[in-house]
C-alpha cells in the first residue's frame, strides 16, 4: 500500500496592506541610501543596482495606480531626511510626467507634460460656457509654442482646449498624469485619433463661483500641453559649461516673455467668447515648465498674493497706509508643517496691525523665500524688514536682525 504523503503546508498569504508598507519603507530606505552617494560617478555596483531597482519600484507603482505607496513614502521621507525627500519627489514627478519609448528607427523619443500658469484679471470671473469656443484663437495658440521657439520645430506639440482651475490640477495623481502622457503620446502617434479616456477624466469640473458679477476676480488657471520629441533633439540639449547654462536658460526666458505679449490677445480670445465686450481681460503669465515644476511654482505665486491681500485687507481695516509699517519675517511652526509668517508693525508705537502665514515648501531655500517676501512687501509700499529666527508661544519675534538684501 502506497504511504499518503503529507500535505504541503501552505504558506500564509501576506495581507496587501504589509506589502504596500514593505514596498513603502523600501522606497525611503533607498531614498535615503542614495542621497548619501554624492558623486554618481563614485557610485559602487551595489548602490547602482540599488538606484535601478529605486526607479523599477517607482514605475511599477505608476504602473499599477499605487499612489498611496508614492505619496506614504513621501511623507515618511520628508520627517527622516529632506535630502532623501527632495530626491524621491524628483524621481517620482519625473517618472510621472515624462515618458520614453523606442522607435522603429532606433530612435528613443521622450513625451512629456507641461503646464503654463497664468492670472487671470476679470469682472466677474470666468465663465466656464464662454472658454475655448474661437478655434482659430486656439490653433494659433498651440502653433505659437514652436513659432516662438518654446518648443523645438521638429517636435509634435499640443495643448489642451481647457482652463484647468488650481482644485483640478491638484486632484491629478502621479499614475493619471503618467496615463494621461500616454494618451497623449497614442494620440500623436496614431493617425487614426486614440481616445483620451485619462485626459477626458481630467476635466473634474470647476468649483462654483465666490465672484458677484461687479467683483474684481483675480483666478489661478492652467493651460496643459504634450511635447513630443526625439531624446537625441539638439533644440533641448543643455550646454555642459556653468556660463553657457546660464546663458542658455536666459535666452529662453526671454524668448517666453515676448511670447507671453505676443499670445495675450490670444488667449483672451480662448477664454472670453466675447472679448469686445469684456474690455477688462488680463493674463499674467507665470513661466511654462514641466507639470509638477510648473504646478509648484503656481501654487508659491499663489500663496505670496493671498499673503498680501489679508495683510492689505488688514491695514485697511485699520485705516494705517503700508508706508507706516515696518515688517518682521520669519518661520513658524504650523500644525507640524513650517509656515512663514509676516507681521506689520506700526512705526509710530510698533504696535502689531497685521500678521499671515503661508506654508512653506520642505527643502524650501528659506533666503529665496525671503527675498520674494521682501519684493512683494515693497509693491505695497512695506520698505522696512527685518529677520527674526522664530515666534514664541506668544507670537513674540525672537532674535530678530535687520534683513540686508545682497545688491
Amino acid at each position: 500500500m502506497a504511504k499518503s504523503k503529507r500535505p504541503t503546508p501552505r504558506k500564509a498569504s501576506v495581507p496587501p496592506q504589509e506589502k504596500d508598507d514593505v514596498v513603502t519603507q523600501k522606497l525611503c530606505d533607498l531614498a535615503i541610501e542614495l542621497v548619501e552617494q554624492e558623486d554618481s560617478a563614485l557610485m559602487s555596483d551595489s548602490l547602482r543596482q540599488k538606484d535601478s531597482d529605486f526607479n523599477k519600484l517607482i514605475k511599477r507603482s505608476i504602473y499599477q495606480k499605487r499612489d498611496e505607496i508614492l505619496y506614504e513614502s513621501l511623507e515618511r521621507t520628508k520627517y527622516a531626511d529632506i535630502g532623501a525627500y527632495q530626491l524621491l519627489k524628483e524621481r517620482i514627478e519625473e517618472a510621472s510626467e515624462v515618458i520614453v519609448t523606442g522607435r522603429a528607427d532606433g530612435k528613443n523619443v521622450e513625451v512629456n507634460a507641461f503646464v503654463i500658469p497664468m492670472f487671470v484679471h476679470t469682472v466677474g470671473g470666468l465663465d466656464r460656457e464662454q472658454c475655448f469656443h474661437d478655434q482659430e484663437a486656439f490653433e494659433l495658440l498651440t502653433r505659437s509654442l514652436q513659432d516662438a521657439q518654446l518648443e523645438s520645430p521638429d517636435a509634435t506639440v499640443v495643448l489642451i482646449s481647457y482652463a484647468y482651475h488650481l482644485d483640478e490640477i491638484d486632484a491629478i495623481t502621479f499614475s493619471h498624469l503618467n496615463e494621461m502622457v500616454r494618451d497623449a503620446h497614442a494620440a500623436m502617434t496614431d493617425m487614426r485619433g486614440a481616445a483620451t479616456p485619462a485626459i477626458d477624466r481630467s476635466f473634474g469640473g470647476w468649483p462654483a463661483s465666490h465672484f458677484a458679477p461687479d467683483d474684481q476676480a483675480v483666478e489661478l488657471r492652467f493651460l496643459l500641453g504634450f511635447a513630443l520629441k526625439t531624446t537625441d533633439d539638439a533644440f533641448y540639449r543643455v550646454p555642459e559649461d556653468e556660463a553657457a547654462v546660464d546663458t542658455f536658460f536666459a535666452a529662453r526666458a526671454e524668448r517666453f516673455e515676448r511670447w507671453t505679449e505676443q499670445v495675450a490677445p490670444l488667449v483672451k480670445r480662448c477664454l472670453v467668447a466675447d472679448v469686445a465686450g469684456s474690455t477688462e481681460v488680463d493674463v499674467n503669465f507665470l513661466y511654462q515648465d514641466l507639470f509638477h515644476g510648473g504646478k509648484e511654482r503656481a501654487i508659491a505665486e499663489y500663496l505670496m498674493l493671498q499673503m498680501m491681500s489679508e495683510l492689505n485687507h488688514a491695514l485697511d481695516e485699520r485705516g494705517i497706509d503700508a508706508e507706516s509699517t515696518k515688517a518682521i519675517v520669519g518661520l513658524v511652526d504650523s500644525g507640524g508643517d513650517t509656515a512663514l509668517r509676516v507681521n506689520l508693525y506700526a512705526l509710530a508705537d510698533g504696535a502689531l496691525v497685521a500678521s499671515s502665514e503661508k506654508p512653506s515648501s520642505v527643502g524650501s531655500d528659506l533666503e529665496v523665500e525671503v527675498i520674494d517676501v521682501h519684493d512683494a512687501l515693497r509693491t505695497i509700499g512695506v520698505a522696512s524688514l527685518a529677520l527674526a529666527a522664530t515666534f514664541d508661544s506668544d507670537g513674540q519675534a525672537v532674535d530678530v536682525r535687520p534683513y540686508q538684501p545682497e545688491i
